[in-house]
């Protein structure tokens, strides 16, 4: 039984359920039980979320160096 729980619960959270919803289908009073025991984050969703985070931040460092389109002094000569 304990092993069909948790492959219940590591499926849920690969599939991105709501730990809450999780927690809920499996009738755990505290969601602690439901993360910390039942729950595996498989390395593939790890490496995933790792990329997604990379990209973010990859783009946003992108963003700060780019001189923005409204910004008349970005690139040419300043108005005086």
């Amino acid at each position: 039984m304990h092993t069909t729980r948790k492959t219940c619960a590591s499926l849920l959270v690969a599939l991105d359920v709501h730990p809450r919803v999780a927690m809920q289908i499996l009738r755990h009073s505290q969601i602690a039980v439901t993360m910390n025991v039942y729950s595996d984050v498989y390395s593939e969703a790890t490496h995933e979320a790792l990329r997604r985070l990379g990209d973010l931040l990859t783009l946003s460092s992108e963003q700060l160096s780019a001189p923005a389109d409204d910004d008349p002094d970005a690139g040419g000569d300043a108005l005086q």
